[in-house]
């Protein structure tokens, strides 16, 4: 996956001054790790914590609060840079009625050649573990993906993110994030829209009102995700099945097949989708996870937006050219497939609640959540 160009910030000094330095306050005494360092950190020995087991199969994983208008969002940078994002991401949060707390890690960049990563491993880790045990925090929301989350895994307190659960947004590198929370923390996330490189970049709705509804408790056990009338999906193979929703960037959760930290398909309704993966690098990933079991538990599949694929053609028709090779993997196998489902790193991109139980009708072309993601 490619690193997205940086956003260009606006010209307001006075105000920056002040995020600046009310962004650099730690909200706990775990935010104490300094600015970034030179490298990222010495990789460090897993942390000993009580890991409750993966959902029982067909159990949904534990809804979160709601994020309550007016409340405060952390903007967190897990994976890579984008300096001068995370002050224009404060401004579209208090433009919408929420307080914003930028996060120490999500103002730096590395020096080469770790300079695709926001702050040290330390200083990122540092973050996430500070937004979730700030109790005025509602919501931690990702500034965007490139490289670097799966180096979090292994030092992240699962105890603590469990004890205070909370709408955790981001997709494509933050992948890495939601397997290891679903595995080892059990509460619903939500593979969603970015600040950096999907809200200020001006994607289209219901890109953002779609997200908002879910967090705030407006979508409920019953509703329906429904993709807009001029991006719907291809039934591939017909069918209607339910399951925990499950999965994200396909690259991801092939990297993380073997670890502990590794997907959990039995019964589930997997999701994938990817960019700047070529056709056979496509096939080589399904087959990868197919050769690992990956697809034997699976009850029906969601295929979500594959952009920059290395052919000639826009992203819709060439699109198109993986329908044979997902088809390949789960047409014998009897599930229901529906591709081209507008979530990922295309224009819309819904949000999906990773470990909540869903039906996906393809004749339908919709998912419906049978439980609430939010309470």
């Amino acid at each position: 996956m490619n690193l997205p160009a940086e956003l260009a910030q606006k010209q307001n000094p006075g105000r920056r001054g002040f995020l600046k330095q009310t962004g650099a306050l730690c909200l706990t005494a775990l935010a104490l790790s300094g600015c970034a360092t030179r490298t990222p950190g010495a990789r460090q020995p897993a942390i000993a914590t009580t890991t409750p087991p993966a959902p029982a199969h067909g159990k949904g994983a534990v809804p979160v609060p709601a994020l309550r208008p007016g409340a405060r969002v952390a903007i967190v940078a897990p994976a890579s840079a984008a300096p001068g994002a995370s002050d224009d991401a404060a401004e579209w949060l208090e433009a919408r009625g929420f307080a914003a707390q930028v996060m120490p890690a999500s103002r730096t960049r590395l020096d080469a050649p770790y300079d695709y990563l926001a702050g040290s491993d330390a200083d990122r880790l540092a973050d996430l573990h500070a937004a979730f045990a700030a109790p005025d925090i509602g919501a931690v929301w990702c500034l965007q993906g490139g490289f670097g989350s799966w180096r979090l895994l292994d030092q992240l307190d699962y105890a603590l993110l469990r004890k205070h659960a909370k709408p955790f947004i981001g997709y494509s590198d933050i992948t890495a994030l939601h397997l290891a929370m679903q595995r080892h923390a059990g509460f619903v996330t939500f593979h969603g829209p970015m600040l950096g490189q999907d809200l200020l970049a001006g994607k289209r709705e219901p890109t953002e009102s779609n997200l908002l509804a879910m967090i705030t408790g407006q979508m409920g056990n019953g509703s329906w995700i429904a993709p807009p009338q001029d991006a719907l999906p291809t039934e591939l193979v017909p069918g209607v099945a339910s399951g925990r929703l499950i999965g994200g960037n396909l690259a991801l959760i092939a990297a993380l097949t073997g670890t502990r930290n590794e997907i959990d398909t039995r019964d589930a309704i997997l999701f994938i989708e990817d960019v700047n993966e070529a056709v056979p690098r496509v096939d080589r990933l399904l087959g990868q996870l197919a050769a690992a079991g990956k697809f034997d538990g699976v009850k029906g599949v969601l295929v979500g937006t594959f952009t920059r694929l290395g052919v000639q053609m826009d992203d819709a028709q060439a699109q198109g050219l993986l329908y044979p090779l997902i088809l390949d993997q789960f047409r014998s196998r009897g599930i229901p497939v529906l591709g081209g489902w507008p979530s990922g790193h295309g224009d819309p991109n819904l949000t999906l609640p990773l470990g909540a139980r869903v039906t996906l009708d393809t004749g339908r072309g919709a998912l419906r959540l049978d439980q609430a993601v939010v309470i």
